[in-house]
């Protein structure tokens, strides 16, 4: 039977974020066609992973609410309807099987969980997805704890709910490693300590699924990450899960 997964409008125990904060790409899109996509409007599996057809000409046309106009006419998805018809019908611009006449299931709750993240809370049937946007403010905290976020670091944070209450969180972000990138999900409990890193999509970057280095996190707290030492593929994992923790508790902890 089908996993149902269900937003809960609750109080974080693990603190509050604004109830209106969205990504980039997901307020202009809002703000173009009048409602908040599912992340798989621009990613290939939810937040944090990497981007589809539609999220790439969205990027080269410069990310922007202008940008909407460059990619009105494309169909990124290939199946024949324009993206602006598909958007402004609530179908899935990048998606083949979202069509005008049949728009599927993509602006479902269910659909706004990666299943990597659904996997690694099983039995859970209940989220909370909360938008990570970056304030100055934030950035500014980010860096005093060693970390340096950036806009482009804006993310989505899964938060897994039992009995109404959250059990801790996840986090899909991305490891540049020389020209190449792959990506993480990271697991907390819910006094924000690692329980687990998984490297996802690592195709372009294979010695990162070998790696024994994400097992010397389990168990640190997001607020205590080490920073990144010297080169290479294990100081690129440090930079990437320091920056990404640090994103984690400064939206979740507040200011």
């Amino acid at each position: 039977m089908r996993r149902e997964t269900v937003l809960l409008a609750i109080p974080l125990a693990l603190a509050s974020l604004s109830a209106h904060a969205e990504p980039g790409f997901a307020r202009l899109y809002k703000q173009q066609y009048g409602y908040t996509p599912s992340c798989n409007a621009c990613h290939k599996d939810g937040g944090g992973t990497p981007v589809n057809a539609y999220g790439q000409q969205f990027k080269d046309a410069g990310m922007t609410l202008a940008a909407f106009a460059a990619l009105a006419a494309l169909d990124a998805d290939g199946d024949g309807v324009a993206n602006e018809a598909e958007s402004l019908a609530k179908a899935n611009p990048a998606d083949a099987k979202s069509t005008p006449d049949a728009k599927g299931d993509w602006l479902d709750t269910a659909s706004l969980i990666p299943r990597e993240v659904q996997a690694a809370f099983p039995g859970v049937r209940a989220y909370l997805p909360r938008d990570a946007v970056l304030s100055p403010a934030d950035i500014a905290r980010a860096a005093a704890m060693g970390a340096t976020l950036t806009r482009e670091d804006e993310n989505t944070i899964y938060v897994p709910l039992e009995n109404q209450r959250p059990v801790g969180t996840a986090l899909i972000f991305p490891v540049a490693h020389g020209d190449k990138t792959f990506f993480l999900l990271m697991t907390t409990d819910r006094q924000l300590r690692i329980t687990g890193l998984a490297p996802l999509n690592t195709k372009h970057v294979p010695a990162a699924a070998r790696t024994g280095l994400y097992a010397d996190y389990n168990g640190l707290a997001l607020d205590g990450l080490p920073a990144a030492q010297g080169e290479g593929l294990a100081a690129d994992i440090a930079r990437a899960v320091k920056n990404a923790g640090t994103l984690v508790y400064v939206r979740l902890k507040g200011g």
